[in-house]
C-alpha cells in the first residue's frame, strides 16, 4: 500500500517539474526586465513601472502554474470555444474600446490598468492552429491536393477573422505576427511545398498593387483604403524620417553607451517608448556592448532551446505548438531589435520578456506554461 501512494505521490510531482534550462533564461529576463525600467524611469520620468512589472511577472509565474495544472490536452479540447472569446474581444474593442496613440487596442480596467485581446489572440491563434493541423494530418496521413486545398481555405478563414479585426483597431504590427505564426506551422505541416510557392505569388501580387496604386495617386489610395492605412504604408516606406527624432537618439543613446554602458542611473538621452518599443536602447544604453551581447546571446540560446524542443517532441499537436511560439518570439525579436537600429520599420512591436505591459508578459506566460507541460511529457516517455 505505501509503494502505491508512493508512485502516485511521485507521478503527481513529476507532473508539475519544470524544465529549469527555459526557466532559468525567463528568471534572468525577468531580472533584465526589471533593472531596465529601473534605469528607464529617469528617462521618462515615472515611478511606478517596476513595482507593476514586478506583480505582472509574479501573476505570470502563477498563470504558468495554472496552465501547468489544467494541462494541454484540455486547452486543446478548448482550442475553438478560445477562439471565439478571443474574436468577440478584439470585436469589443469597437464599442468599448480605449483610444491610445490614434490605436483602439485596448479595453481599460479600473485599479488594474489596460488590457490588449490581440496580444492573447496570439496565442489563441497558435492553439487553434496546432489543433487544425494535427486534427488534418490524423484523418488524411496521404492527402489529396483537393483535400490540402480545402484545409488551406479553412486556416486562411482562422487566420482572416482576427486580422482583419486587429487591422481595423489599427494594429497592423500584430496582424504580420498572425501571418507569421500560421506560416511557419504550415510550413512544418507537411502538405506539398508547392502552396508556399503560390501564397508567396499572390502576397506579392497584392504587395505590388498596393504599392502601384500608392505610387501612382495617393489620392486614389486614400479613396480605397482610407487615411489610417496611407498613413501606416507612408510610414513603412519612410519610417527613417518619419521616427527621425526617436530613432536618432535611440541610436545615439546606444552609441555612447560605450562597452559598459552609462550605468542605470544616469541617462544623458531621451528618447520616447522607452519602456515597451524601444527597450532595446534603453538596456544598451544602461549596460553597453557587453550587456547587448550578453542579452543577444540569452535570447539566442532560449530560441534554440525551444527549437529543439520541438525537433525531439513526438506528438504533432505539441510540435505544431512550440513551433508556433518560436515564430513568434523570433520573429518579435528581430523586428523590435532591428527597429531599434533603423534596420526595420518602427511598428510597436515589443521585445518579449524585457518589454513592460502586462498582457504581452502574460500571454507568452501561457505559452510558457504549455511549453513547460510538452518538455514534462517528453522527459516522462524518454526516462
Amino acid at each position: 500500500m505505501y509503494h502505491i501512494y508512493r508512485v502516485i505521490w511521485v507521478k503527481n510531482i513529476s507532473k508539475y517539474k519544470i524544465d529549469k534550462s527555459i526557466l532559468l533564461p525567463i528568471l534572468v529576463f525577468a531580472a533584465i526586465s526589471v533593472l531596465t525600467l529601473y534605469g528607464t524611469d529617469s528617462i521618462l520620468n515615472v515611478d511606478n513601472l517596476v513595482p507593476k512589472q514586478i506583480i505582472w511577472y509574479i501573476a505570470g509565474f502563477a498563470i504558468i502554474y495554472i496552465v501547468m495544472t489544467i494541462g494541454n490536452t484540455f486547452i486543446y479540447r478548448m482550442s475553438w470555444f478560445l477562439y471565439g472569446i478571443g474574436c468577440l474581444a478584439l470585436f469589443g474593442l469597437f464599442f468599448f474600446g480605449t483610444s491610445i496613440n490614434d490605436a483602439t487596442c485596448w479595453y481599460t480596467i479600473k485599479g488594474i490598468g489596460t488590457f490588449q485581446p490581440s496580444e492573447f489572440m496570439k496565442i489563441i491563434l497558435i492553439i487553434t492552429n496546432a489543433s487544425l493541423i494535427s486534427k488534418f494530418n490524423e484523418d488524411f496521413p496521404s492527402p489529396s491536393v483537393r483535400e490540402e486545398f480545402m484545409f488551406l481555405v479553412k486556416m486562411a478563414l482562422v487566420l482572416l477573422l482576427p486580422s482583419v479585426l486587429t487591422f481595423m483597431q489599427p494594429d497592423t504590427g500584430v496582424v504580420l505576427i498572425y501571418f507569421l505564426i500560421t506560416f511557419v506551422m504550415l510550413f512544418i505541416s507537411g502538405i506539398r511545398y508547392r502552396w508556399f510557392a503560390m501564397i508567396f505569388g499572390i502576397g506579392i501580387f497584392f504587395i505590388v498593387l498596393v504599392l502601384g496604386i500608392y505610387f501612382i495617386s495617393q489620392d486614389l489610395f486614400i479613396k480605397i483604403f482610407g487615411t489610417s492605412f496611407f498613413l501606416r504604408v507612408d510610414r513603412l516606406l519612410d519610417w527613417s524620417n518619419q521616427s527621425g527624432y526617436q530613432l536618432e537618439n535611440s541610436l545615439s543613446s546606444i552609441g555612447s553607451a560605450g562597452l559598459f554602458g552609462h550605468g542605470l542611473t544616469n541617462n544623458p538621452i531621451y528618447f520616447p517608448e522607452a519602456e515597451t518599443d524601444f527597450i532595446f536602447a534603453a538596456y544598451s544604453s544602461h549596460f553597453g556592448f557587453i550587456g547587448a551581447v550578453v542579452l543577444l546571446s540569452l535570447l539566442a540560446y532560449f530560441d534554440i532551446r525551444l527549437i529543439n524542443l520541438a525537433l525531439k517532441t513526438n506528438k504533432l499537436v505539441n510540435k505544431y505548438v512550440v513551433a508556433g511560439v518560436v515564430g513568434m518570439l523570433i520573429y518579435q525579436q528581430v523586428q523590435n531589435i532591428g527597429m531599434t537600429f533603423g534596420m526595420l520599420p518602427i511598428t510597436g512591436i515589443t521585445l518579449p520578456f524585457i518589454s513592460y505591459g502586462g498582457s504581452s508578459l502574460l500571454s507568452y506566460m501561457i505559452a510558457m506554461g504549455m511549453i513547460f507541460n510538452i518538455s514534462n511529457e517528453n522527459m516522462r516517455y524518454t526516462n
